[in-house]
This record gives C-alpha cells, sequence and structure tokens, in this order.
C-alpha cells in the first residue's frame, strides 16, 4: 500500500488547438484538472477570489520542463491536482483506526478545556487567603475564560484556512500550558485573572476546530458517533475536573496552586501525543502542499492546488469571520432562535458550575472534596444524552428524506420540556429536610436536555446552512459564551436576594418561555428557512446536486 502512495507517473500535456507538448519529470500520482469550471466546492461560496486565475505572464517557467514550442497561452494555464479516489493522503480515505485515533485527541483536547472551566472554581477558599482577593473576584476568573472562548474564535478560526489545523493544535497545547505555570505562581489575581483569559482564548481554539477535524475526516453520515464523543468532552467534561480538584483543595500541602500543576501535568502529557498522532486533515492545505512540493520538483509551475487562486486574503478571511456571525444572528431566525435558547441554557449552566458549591455547603454542610463529586452528575447527563442519541440518528436517518434537516430535532423537542423540568426539581429541593440526592436528580435532568440541545445546535446549523455552517456556529458559540461570561458575575447576588428556591424557579420559567423554540423549527423549519438567503442557496444548491 505504500508504494502505491508513492507511486510517480510521468505526465503529458498537450494544448488543445497547439501542438505544443510538456514533456515533464516524474511527478506525484494525482489528479490533474484544467482550470475551467474547477471551484473549491467546499469553500464557502462568498470567499472565493474574485481576481483571476494565474496565466502565462505571472509564471515563471523555470528549468525541468522541455519546451518544444510555444503557439498558446493556454499552455501556461494551471493544471490543479486532486486525490485520486482511494489516495490514503485524503484525510477522508485515512483507516478507521487512525481517524479514531485522531477523533479521540481531538476531544481529548475539548476535554480538557471544558475541564478547565470548572475546576478552576474548586480552588476559590485557598485562592481568596492566599491572594487576599474576593469570592467575585475570583468569580471574574471564571467569566473571563469563558468570554475568551466566546470572542477570540472570531478571529483564530480563519487560521486554519491559512495554516491547516495541526499547527493550531501545537499553539493551543503550548498557551494553555504556559498560562497554567502563570496562574500557579501567581501572586495577585489580577495575574490570574489577566492569564485565565489567555487561556480561553488558546482553549477555544480546541473547542472550535474539533468539529471542523471530525468534518475533515469523516463522511457526513458517519459523524453522528464521533461528534456525540465531542459533545460528552464539551459538556460531561466540566464534570471530570472538579470530582478531583475537591479533594486536591482539602489537603493543606496542595490547594489551589496543585489544581492548576496537576492539569498542567496532563495539557503536558496531551501535548507529547499531538505530534503523534494528530496528522493534518484539511484536505485542501495537503494539496497545497504536494503542489508546491511538485513546482519544486518538476520546475513547472502550473501545478496548483485550487485553494491557492480561490482562497482571499487572511484580513479579508478575518473580517468575514468577525462580521458574518453577527449578521447571521440579527437576519436569520433559525440562528437567532436557536442562539437565544443555547445562550441562556449555557448561562445557567455556567451558573450551576458556580452555584453547586454554596447550595451543597449551605443546605447539607458538604466540603468541598464532597462537593466535587457532585459534578459527576454532568458526566453523568451526559452519558444519557450519548446513549440516547443513538435512537435520534435512527430517526434522522430515517426521515431525512421527507423531513430534510429538521429530522435532527426529534429529541431536542423532548429536552425543551426536560430542561425546565431539571431546574424545577432542583430549586424545589434546596431544602435541608430532603435528600440531597433529590438535588443531583434535578442536575442530572437539566444536563441531560442540555447535551442534546447542544449535540442538536451543531448537527442542525450544520445541515441548514451547509457552506455557511461555520459563520451559523460562530454566532451561536458567540451567543452561548457571552451567556457564560455574564451569569456567573450575578450567580452570587442573585441567590442571596431571591434564594435558591425562587432564583432557580425564574430559571425554569424562562426555560418554559423559550420551551416553543425547536417545536416552531420543527414544524415550520421549511418555510422559514425558505426565506432564508443564505440557507436558500444551500437548499438550491443541494437540489442542482441532486438532479
Amino acid at each position: 500500500m505504500k508504494n502505491d502512495q508513492e507511486n510517480k507517473t510521468t505526465v503529458a500535456s498537450l494544448s488543445p488547438g497547439a501542438s505544443t507538448i510538456f514533456v515533464e519529470p516524474e511527478v506525484e500520482d494525482v489528479i490533474l484538472k484544467p482550470a475551467e469550471g474547477v471551484r473549491e466546492s467546499n469553500i464557502d461560496p462568498m470567499l472565493l477570489s474574485s481576481s483571476k486565475r494565474p496565466n502565462s505572464k505571472e509564471y515563471n517557467v523555470k528549468e525541468g520542463v522541455a519546451e518544444i514550442e510555444i503557439e498558446s497561452t493556454e499552455q501556461h494555464d494551471p493544471l490543479y491536482i486532486e486525490f485520486e479516489q482511494g489516495d490514503l493522503r485524503n484525510p477522508i480515505n485515512f483507516s478507521r483506526s487512525k481517524k479514531w485515533a485522531i477523533t479521540a485527541l481531538a476531544c481529548f483536547s475539548t476535554l480538557l478545556a471544558s475541564s478547565n472551566a470548572s475546576t478552576y472554581n474548586l480552588g476559590f477558599d485557598s485562592m481568596m487567603v492566599d491572594l487576599n482577593c474576593t469570592e467575585f473576584q475570583a468569580t471574574v476568573g471564571l467569566s473571563l475564560y469563558a468570554l475568551g472562548f466566546g470572542i477570540v474564535p472570531l478571529v483564530t478560526a480563519s487560521f486554519s484556512e491559512e495554516v491547516g489545523r495541526q499547527p493550531l493544535y501545537y499553539i493551543s497545547a503550548t498557551g494553555v500550558l504556559l498560562m497554567y505555570i502563570a496562574i500557579a505562581l501567581a501572586h495577585n489575581i489580577q495575574t490570574v485573572l489577566i492569564a485565565r483569559f489567555i487561556q480561553g482564548a488558546f482553549g477555544s481554539t480546541w473547542a472550535t476546530m474539533v468539529g471542523g477535524t471530525i468534518a475533515d475526516i469523516w463522511q457526513s453520515y458517519e459523524r453522528g458517533l464521533p461528534m456525540s464523543f465531542f459533545a460528552v468532552a464539551a459538556v460531561g467534561g466540566t464534570g471530570f475536573g472538579p470530582i478531583y480538584a475537591g479533594w486536591v483543595e482539602m489537603n493543606p500541602r496542595l490547594q489551589w496552586r496543585w489544581i492548576q500543576w496537576i492539569q498542567m501535568i496532563v495539557t503536558g502529557f496531551y501535548l507529547v501525543l499531538v505530534p503523534l498522532i494528530m496528522k493534518e486533515t484539511r484536505s485542501s492545505i495537503i494539496l497545497m502542499r504536494i503542489a508546491k512540493r511538485m513546482r519544486k520538483e518538476t520546475g513547472n509551475p502550473r501545478y496548483r492546488a485550487r485553494i491557492e487562486d480561490e482562497r482571499v486574503k487572511l484580513s479579508t478571511l478575518i473580517w468575514v469571520s468577525c462580521t458574518r456571525p453577527i449578521h447571521l444572528l440579527t437576519t436569520e431566525p433559525v440562528v437567532a432562535s436557536f442562539s437565544i435558547w443555547i445562550g441562556f441554557i449555557w448561562g445557567v449552566f455556567f451558573c450551576l458550575i458556580e452555584s453547586v458549591g454554596s447550595v451543597f455547603r449551605t443546605v447539607h454542610g458538604f466540603n468541598t472534596g464532597q462537593v466535587g463529586t457532585i459534578f459527576v452528575t454532568f458526566v453523568i447527563g451526559s452519558l444519557l444524552g450519548f446513549s440516547t442519541n443513538f435512537f435520534q440518528e435512527h430517526l434522522y436517518r430515517q426521515n431525512y428524506p421527507t423531513r430534510g434537516p429538521e429530522a435532527r430535532l426529534y429529541l431536542t423537542c423532548c429536552a425543551a420540556i426536560l430542561v425546565p423540568c431539571g431546574m424545577f426539581i432542583y430549586a424545589w429541593s434546596t431544602f435541608t429536610y430532603v435528600p440531597w440526592i433529590a438535588l443531583t436528580i434535578g442536575m442530572t435532568v437539566f444536563l441531560y436536555g442540555t447535551f442534546i440541545i447542544y449535540l442538536a445546535v451543531f448537527t442542525y446549523l450544520a445541515d441548514c446552512y451547509g457552506p455557511f455552517a461555520s459563520s451559523a456556529l460562530a454566532g451561536q458559540s458567540l451567543c452561548r459564551n457571552l451567556a457564560a461570561t455574564v451569569f456567573p458575575l450575578f450567580t452570587q447576588q442573585m441567590y442571596a436576594k431571591l434564594s435558591y428556591k425562587w432564583a432557580n424557579t425564574l430559571f425554569g420559567c424562562i426555560a418554559c418561555v423559550l420551551m416553543p423554540i425547536p417545536f416552531i423549527l420543527f414544524f415550520n423549519g421549511p418555510r422559514i428557512r425558505s426565506r432564508s438567503k443564505f440557507s436558500r442557496a444551500v437548499m438550491q444548491s443541494l437540489q442542482i446536486d441532486g438532479k
């Protein structure tokens, strides 16, 4: 198999309308296509460069090509390279073991990023004493981490277009690791807060790239299970770290600084695995590298990857990635409604992270280690959602021909009911005479529904918006993480004013108001999307492809 991949072939190109022949040295075993009508199919159409493709005057023909006679400028038109069918260099053709190894490591990076959000909170008691800060100041570190998660990807998401995904995994891991060191060695709360924001900025790349990595290596009909693992890492991952962090905090020789050191050690282990497992998965970047190597080896500048001529400048990509998500949030009903819904739920989710300690200490007298163990409910709720997603995938495959993208929303409609139910159980179990297990049941029900909705946001918006999905998902991510930034800042004040019972009841009532969103989209989604400029373009392209 390896020999097949290293095969070389001699190519002779004949220009139409001319007798000129280029006899070229041995080149890579790839498919060559002329420029006419060629376009990168998976690139956002609105990001394609309007500039002309290179012509003969723009090329500098080097040694390595035996030029006999030039009678037509078409001889110098680019030859675009593509993978042959079954080419193992194409990420979509990686072996299943390689795909799962990449998926597992990518999801592990998401787990590290999500666990870091909640693990930080378990060290508040010793941090406040050590750094002489208030609980509110410490809580700002939780919010700043979410803020970095929300706004930085709008800028950094475009870098994968330029350098590929693999280098960003290296950079993200290195940045997160260095910020662990900065926090662990901090002598004041200001250093901690700055480092938390920067850490959220680096960690956000892990979360935003994993979906793209999965899309790179799995066919659309295969992505259900890998995306479920991603969602478990993102939602359930917030429960892994606190399980041990609470007990670390209770040890007077370890406390909050060693929570950071332990996470740094785990991140260092991950950084060692990246070069061993994580390969470049963006096919356009791989083709661009092959084209560059072919030009260097043959001296023939005609070999091009389509992305080289069709992409726009990085500054333009950054501008579009910053502005279009906001445009979609304000003009697309599907994106706006889903973003408001998941934004509210994610805000409550972070309120839960912030408030679990105070609720269980005040109501049931739990110590910090026991409070950390309660976070196992985050894992249980995510695993319940993961298990039932197999049924959702079955319903999707069965009903997609008739219902379209709305076939993604069967269990989401059920989750819309689960979320307020979980909040009401949690709210009305905050009494000393109610067993503590009732609180954990309410949390599990809420997190079960949250997992289903979180996963549906990714799959449904991706189906609805096709090549515009990255902007749609960036819009919901912005809304979600801004809510996660703001909600923890008023959590303790709200509980002090309203009590645990009525504050969480208020959340449950708001969740009831938002409950109709998935039902409206389920029954009226096609009609709503038909009025959308972006979604209509995707629907029309699918109709053309089907003809």
